[in-house]
């Protein structure tokens, strides 16, 4: 037996007299977060446009590979119901977002919402695409023009989703990165750049898919330079997850949709 092990045994500790009455823990509005083991960007653009203390973020991560293609995609799907058991497995969860726009189009919504509700039963799950699609309803836009940083399978399988959900395409513009680390690493500048290149007149919003990309630091920026409604994916969720979990309250600086 260790020294540790035999001198606690003999240790006392004096019992706080004071009484208290247990409150609900931290959080009035608590957002669970199923980041991919290798997106950078994701948990911060959650963290940096949290209102205030009352919006709690616990997030876990899914291993991923560093190649975004419709082959390596499938392959988080084991992952996500034991990641969806690591976040605060006994405390009470508003919404879970699963922060992958091309892994919820290839493996499908209702896949993504059964391997979550296998360890969190009824808590509704957000992602990225369908958050957008509510977005797009809310500020009553049918067309839009696109911009992704993913290779041209990925982007085909974006516009068959989005054209199925009844949304029209103006025009689609990409990056055609395969590399998740380059998708990271891609400055906010040229995304506004490229953003600008992409509108186009005859469009009603630019939606940049992707939450491995830093679209949310320059989406303000672009609705002023093109005069028209940015959702992004990680802009999107956010907006859905706060509203789901019963933050009503305008963001500013992030976008129009949080200011709805």
């Amino acid at each position: 037996m260790s020294q540790v092990i035999q001198n606690s045994r003999s240790f006392e500790s004096l019992p706080i007299k004071h009484q208290f009455i247990p409150d609900q823990g931290p959080g009035k509005h608590r957002i669970g977060l199923v980041v991919l083991s290798n997106d950078y960007t994701t948990e911060q653009d959650f963290i940096n446009a949290r209102p205030n203390s009352d919006v709690a973020i616990f997030v876990s991560r899914v291993p991923n590979s560093n190649d975004c293609t419709l082959d390596t995609l499938p392959k988080m799907a084991p992952h996500i119901t034991k990641a969806t058991k690591l976040i605060v497995p006994e405390g009470h969860i508003d919404a879970i977002a699963y922060a992958c726009t091309s892994g919820t189009v290839c493996m499908g919504y209702d896949t993504i919402c059964s391997k979550v509700h296998s360890a969190r039963p009824g808590v509704p799950v957000i992602t990225p695409i369908t958050a957008a699609l509510d977005a797009f309803n809310t500020i009553r836009v049918n067309k839009i023009s696109v911009l992704t940083p993913y290779e041209a399978n990925v982007n085909a399988a974006i516009a068959m989703y989005l054209e199925n959900a009844g949304v029209k395409i103006s025009a689609f513009s990409s990056f055609h990165i395969a590399d998740n680390e380059v998708m990271a690493a891609l400055p906010p500048d040229a995304i506004f750049n490229a953003a600008i290149e992409a509108d186009r007149s005859d469009s009603e919003a630019l939606f940049i898919s992707c939450t491995a990309i830093r679209a949310l630091e320059v989406a303000e920026s672009i609705e002023r330079e093109i005069k028209k409604p940015v959702i992004t994916a990680n802009q999107a969720m956010i907006w859905q997850a706060l509203r789901i979990s019963g933050y009503k309250k305008p963001l500013q600086g992030f976008g129009t949709i949080l200011t709805q």
